[in-house]
């Protein structure tokens, strides 16, 4: 018996000076996941303890979210639109680009798309 993967793991790490949150999706999110997802969003971005957060967020084995999650993930992201600086998302999908675009509308930060995780890297540290 096999059951999809799904759900997301956040992190802090440290390249340099410079903490930032990381977050890797896998799968297809539900409405179940945000409800873990969010506190540990909340406690990632106390840790780093810093005005403004960076973030990398690795979408390379994310497949998107069920309807009712995706609009989880927008409430989410307006919770939380004044806590970042930059986020970088990388990933391989053209509408992970395009995600990207649509969430600068909404974040005071920068969001930017990088198929190259050294790019999102280097960007995030600049």
């Amino acid at each position: 018996m096999s059951e999809d993967k799904h759900g997301i793991s956040i992190g802090i790490d440290r390249i340099g000076m410079q903490f930032f949150v990381s977050m890797k999706a896998v799968g297809r999110l539900t409405h179940d996941d945000y409800e873990v997802i969010a506190p540990m969003i909340e406690a990632a971005i106390v840790k780093v303890n810093q005005s403004r957060v960076k973030v990398l967020f690795d979408a390379t084995e994310f497949e998107g979210w069920e309807i009712r999650a995706a609009w989880d993930d927008f409430k989410l992201a307006l919770n939380y639109e004044d806590e970042f600086d930059k986020i970088a998302l990388y990933g391989n999908q053209e509408w992970q680009e395009t995600a990207a675009k649509v969430g600068n509308w909404f974040m005071s930060g920068e969001v930017q798309y990088f198929d190259s995780y050294d790019d999102a890297i280097n960007w995030l540290q600049n």
